[in-house]
């Protein structure tokens, strides 16, 4: 008799997410009878995670909605964490986005049963270019499994080079009958400084079948709200680096900024050296985040069987975050007057004190708070047709139409802040020489304490960031099934896809960082004081040298009196310029429409007894690029003075459009052996791709301002760039020894083309006459010599028609077009990865188990930090580990799990130059316990942060700090319940 194990249907794997139950079911069926074996928990969870690994073709890893269910997991992102090879990165102490064996969130595409979905992010500061998808918008709640794709595969839509992560929902019919379920909890975030108690989470599903099991509809959906808060230590806009031969006596009035003085009495003690690089701070602060967060999600699934042979099948999936989040800050920013520190020894030298005395002119204390609101929603509704047209042949046809947005949801923008200071600080000196950077303030003589009387309103900045992409895609496969031959089947298919993606981004600011207004403005009650202390549990936040005051003020109080003292008339939506503006000075449009066919072949056969199954298939894609961008127009090019030549702007702005296109040949060939019984080796082979950022390709050309002699520089997109394309290779030894036990190690390589660089390509834009390249300069030049004073002076003495005032502008049909030197990305890089991933799951008989994996990645190109050029480098490289153990026996469920990831460099443009950042190694510790008290109810608890783990990012050393964010743990207690 032969015994095969069937997966478990995706409606029963929903249900078991929210009842805290699971059951497997494994057929084994010859002519005359059938064995059912059912296998319930966590137990039965992994052995179905364990047997769709087992039975993939290429290297597919799982999670399914027990294992989802169970971590006591705020979404997806935290539970894919526990896959090998695979790192998240955390947005408020909650996971966010996910890499995948050293490729970032941007690598990896992300599809619904199958079909590709769009992704929509917000950046801070300028309009975001990512394609990366936000797991923070899903719960766990509703979702049946999770697949890791990570070989190719001619059958898996293009973009994910790293991986393609499928998730699974439910369809009704796979299960017939009625089901019906509730869940509820209760979630104490204890990262929340004002916390006032208890938020809710509630879960459901209901699903049922009609008319002989011919009509289903599935209904699920999850209401979340979670208070969270934050508190960071932070150097502002980062390091400045230099080389350790700037020479530079700030007391002697010379002017390199970063310099520090040499000699003996310089006061630095060990002062870097001429073959070292070192970094100064440019402020040093602290910042307090209470974040509120509502997340909503429903899926609606509608089915209906007329006949045997043919299912319809009609979906909607939604999904809504909205974050609203309030902050305070205080910083000190150096100016780079006289100063004094302490260094480390080089190369890389680090200052673990660093002093500046500004005592002739106290400086100011800044203190700043910001109320702002995003939302992201996220919408699928989708046809698919399946028709068993004979025995052997069966055909599909799915379509989808879906989006995703990330827009604002406050009049104050997606990010803001208005600041207000006071002129107090004679000496200010930070201390790098532990986790926790400490900022010391003395005050001027005769100052004993910040005053409410002293704050002045300062500078603010009210920003809107929106993105919004659109998939329509329509996919036909079929699959023929040969009754006899080594050939077992084939697959094939064709598709269409257009991807249309808008990000845009304004900022209304106002540049008052000197200070506005006169003492007697705000009533002292808007200043109320408070203890930088209280708000800090980290190792060294209890240092004596710490200012330990400053004004924790109201965002909305403070900026509704300013706009009332200091309002700018017409700027932002609100007309005084203390609110956003939905007049955005960046959009960029790109549409990307793609066609693609694929033919796959699987083979079934032995070699010496031993089974072999091969995978093999070719896809091919085209796609064509066309790009969008406003950008601001210009009439002329004027000479202003000497060698100064300014862009003549219009004042209006219009969109430039560029194209480009591109095809690839995607193979792949998949093949797995079983050497021995239960022992597999696999190897695979495949090309991947992923599409450059939006950025990247944008349509838009804008130039600077400033022109020379010679012409003026520029920037502008390339949507004929090609995608970054991967060869991978992949080496599997797989050991199933027991039910629901196995050992496994891979190696990975990876050879990836196509890294985007920079060249500079030299060009007219805008067709502008330059007035220094006609007949007028050249007559000049003959008449005066080439002194440029002269040459401007005798153009506006000899032709007052082209020329106002003292500018002289270009002449169009008499003057040549100016020349730009336009930065253009180029497909330029190649880089290297490599790695080996190690698993193994072990289920004792007394109801205990052991879960355990690690992840060891490598590249070829790593940031040089002794180097201050802007460098290429693979980014999210990273180690990573799991370790899980549970048990379950008798109703009782319970779950402890550690994940850890490594130090990673997470980006080359800290501050404002070519400076790294480096994200430490980050390990947390979470729990859960569930209890049955009868076949219908379960309670439970969770645990995530159990020991309080703050994380950290540097520069080029550990000393150079950058960011020190604090939460803290979040327990739950819920129940659910099955009717």
């Amino acid at each position: 008799m032969t015994t095969k194990r069937l997966q478990r249907t995706q409606l029963a794997t929903a249900l078991s997410l929210v009842l805290g139950t699971l059951t497997t079911v494994a057929y084994a069926a010859d002519e005359e009878a059938m064995e059912v074996i059912e296998v319930k928990g966590i137990k039965g969870s992994l052995i179905k995670s364990m047997d769709l690994k087992r039975n993939a073709n290429g290297v597919v890893d799982s999670i399914s909605s027990e294992d989802i269910g169970k971590f006591p997991d705020t979404n997806l992102a935290e539970s894919l964490q526990r896959i090998s090879g695979v790192s998240i990165d955390r947005t408020n102490g909650e996971g966010s986005r996910v890499t995948v064996r050293g490729f970032g969130p941007d690598f990896n595409l992300v599809t619904l049963n199958g079909r590709q979905m769009p992704a929509s992010s917000l950046e801070a500061t300028t309009a975001s270019s990512s394609r990366s998808f936000d797991f923070a918008n899903l719960a766990s709640e509703g979702i049946a499994a999770v697949e890791i794709y990570k070989t190719g595969r001619a059958s898996v839509p293009t973009g994910g080079m790293g991986s393609t992560i499928n998730i699974m929902t439910t369809r009704p019919l796979n299960a017939p009958g009625l089901k019906a379920t509730i869940g509820a909890k209760a979630v104490m975030d204890t990262s929340s400084e004002k916390n006032d108690g208890i938020t809710p989470e509630l879960s459901g599903l209901y699903s049922n079948t009609f008319a002989d099991d011919t009509f289903g509809i599935a209904l699920s959906g999850s209401y979340q709200k979670r208070k969270s808060g934050n508190q960071q230590a932070n150097v502002g806009t980062g390091w400045r680096s230099f080389p350790g031969s700037v020479d530079q006596d700030w007391g002697a009035g010379t002017a390199d900024w970063g310099g520090i003085p040499d000699g003996p009495d310089s006061g630095h003690i060990n002062r870097p050296t001429e073959d070292s690089i070192y970094s100064v701070p440019q402020s040093l602060g602290y910042a307090l985040h209470e974040v509120q967060r509502t997340r909503t999600n429903g899926q609606l699934t509608l089915q209906y069987r007329p006949v045997v042979s043919v299912t319809t099948t009609v979906d909607y999936t939604y999904s809504k975050n909205d974050v609203a989040t309030q902050f305070n800050d205080l910083s000190a920013w150096f100016n780079f007057g006289p100063s004094t520190g302490e260094w480390t020894n080089g190369p890389i030298a680090s200052p673990l004190i660093y002093s500046e005395d500004t005592s002739g002119g106290p400086a100011d204390f800044s203190m700043g708070a910001g109320d702002y609101a995003t939302t992201s929603e996220n919408k699928s509704v989708g046809f698919n047709l399946e028709w068993q047209a004979t025995d052997n042949l069966k055909l599909e046809f799915d379509y989808h139409s879906s989006s995703a947005e990330s827009s604002p949801d406050s009049p104050y923008g997606s990010n803001n802040v208005v600041s207000a200071a006071t002129w107090v600080r004679a000496v200010t000196t930070a201390h790098f020489d532990k986790d926790f950077p400490v900022l010391e303030i003395q005050y001027p003589d005769g100052v004993s304490n910040i005053r409410p009387e002293d704050m002045r309103v300062t500078g603010s900045s009210f920003r809107n960031s929106m993105m919004r992409s659109e998939i329509d895609q329509a996919q036909f496969r079929g699959q023929y099934v040969f009754d006899d031959g080594i050939i077992e089947s084939i697959d094939f298919g064709v598709s269409t896809t257009e991807v249309s993606n808008r990000s845009a981004f304004s900022n209304v600011q106002r540049d008052t960082w000197g200070g506005v207004g006169q003492a007697g403005d705000f009533d002292d009650s808007f200043w109320p004081l408070e203890s930088v202390k209280d708000h800090f549990d980290i190792p060294g936040s209890n240092s004596p040298a710490l200012i330990n005051e400053f004004f924790m003020w109201d965002f909305n109080k403070v900026r509704a009196r300013a706009a009332d003292l200091y309002a700018v008339e017409g700027a932002g939506d609100c007309g005084n310029g203390f609110c956003a503006s939905s007049n955005y000075t960046t959009d960029r449009r790109t549409k990307e429409e793609s066609t693609s066919a694929y033919i796959q072949m699987k083979i079934a056969t032995e070699i010496n007894a031993m089974p072999l199954t091969v995978i093999t298939g070719v896809r091919y894609e085209k796609t064509d690029v066309t790009s969008r961008a406003l950008v601001p127009t210009y009439s002329n090019i004027g000479w202003v003075a000497a060698n100064e030549f300014n862009l003549v702007a219009t004042g209006a702005q219009d969109f430039t459009e560029l194209k480009g296109d591109y095809s690839n040949v995607l193979p792949n060939i998949d093949t797995s052996l079983e050497v021995v019984d239960d022992v597999i080796v696999r190897a695979s082979y495949s090309k991947t791709i992923a599409r450059p950022g939006y950025g990247d390709i944008q349509g838009g050309l804008t130039v600077d301002s400033l022109v020379r002699i010679d012409g003026g520089t520029g920037a502008r997109g390339n949507p004929a760039l090609k995608p970054f394309e991967s060869t991978n290779l992949d080496l599997s030894l797989e050991w199933y020894y027991d039910e629901g036990s196995y050992a496994a190690i891979g190696y990975f390589h990876k050879d990836v083309e196509n890294f985007i660089g920079t060249s500079i390509v030299r060009e007219a834009v805008f067709n502008l006459p330059h007035p220094a390249q006609g007949s007028r300069y050249q007559e000049a030049v003959a008449a005066v010599g080439l002194n440029t004073d002269a040459i401007r002076e005798y153009i506006l003495a000899n032709y007052p028609d082209s020329t106002e005032g003292s500018t002289i502008f270009g002449i169009e049909g008499d003057d040549a077009a100016a020349l730009f030197n336009i930065t253009v990305p180029v497909n330029q890089k190649e880089a290297t990865l490599k790695g080996w991933e190690i698993a193994a799951q072990h289920v004792f008989d007394n109801g205990f188990g052991l879960i355990a994996n690690l992840t060891f990645v490598d590249g070829d190109i790593a940031y040089d930090d002794f180097s201050l050029e802007q460098q290429f480098a693979l980014l999210g490289l990273s180690d990573s580990a799991n370790f899980i153990a549970f048990y379950e026996m008798d109703g009782l469920q319970a779950r402890i799990a550690y994940n850890w990831r490594d130090e990673f460099l997470s980006s080359t443009g800290q501050g404002t130059g070519a400076h790294p950042t480096y994200v430490e190694a980050y390990g947390q510790w979470d729990a859960s316990v569930s209890y049955d008290i009868n076949e219908k109810l379960t309670v439970f608890f969770e645990g995530l942060n159990l020991t309080d783990e703050y994380g950290r990012s540097h520069g080029r050393s550990k000393e150079q700090v950058l960011n020190v964010t604090q939460t803290g743990p979040r327990y739950n207690i819920g129940v659910r319940y099955t009717f």
